[in-house]
């Protein structure tokens, strides 16, 4: 069709679509059970959303642009849980760091010695550091992925290093 019988206040730029979040080239999107079970909550309700766009005919213009964001949502939503592996936290090493532990990190050196701080390993989906909750692939769980209790390591936070001991493990 022409540009000439389309109304100028009709023609809207393709939506941008939020990308999730980033996983590494070539690194696998590990899960917990309970993270799968947000992904799928997820999908569940960008759907609900999608069934009521396509319900409403307000205005077709609106319509089509959130049914695009919509469908676009659902298909980077679809990859990651089709890409998901899930890691159930009870099956792994008791006394090492490993993906679904919650860590506390006791300061020993390079910053406030005796500073704790505890958070849960999680899948990129997951991540939410208010809740206490990093990300696999975020450079503070990369650099304790491994870890025996107990052990020293050396966090990169800042011009140089601090040294924390692994003071604690648990799985839930």
């Amino acid at each position: 069709m022409s540009r000439g019988f389309v109304k100028e206040d009709d023609a809207q730029p393709a939506p941008l679509v939020p990308p999730r979040a980033a996983l590494p080239p070539g690194t696998p999107n590990y899960v917990t059970p309970e993270g799968l079970e947000q992904l799928r909550a997820e999908r569940t309700a960008l759907e609900a959303a999608r069934a009521a766009a396509e319900a409403n005919h307000d205005n077709d213009t609106d319509r089509s642009h959130r049914l695009s964001l919509l469908n676009g949502r659902l298909a980077l939503l679809a990859e990651r849980i089709g890409g998901a592996r899930v890691v159930d936290p009870r099956t792994q090493p008791a006394k090492e760091v490993r993906f679904g532990a919650t860590v506390t990190l006791r300061t020993v050196r390079g910053g406030k010695a005796g500073f704790e701080r505890t958070f849960t390993i999680v899948g990129v989906d997951e991540a939410d550091v208010a809740a206490g909750k990093v990300g696999f692939v975020a450079p503070i769980a990369r650099a304790i992925l491994g870890a025996k209790l107990g052990q020293a390591v050396a966090l990169p936070l800042g011009p140089s290093p601090e040294v924390v001991e692994v003071a604690g493990i648990t799985y839930a």
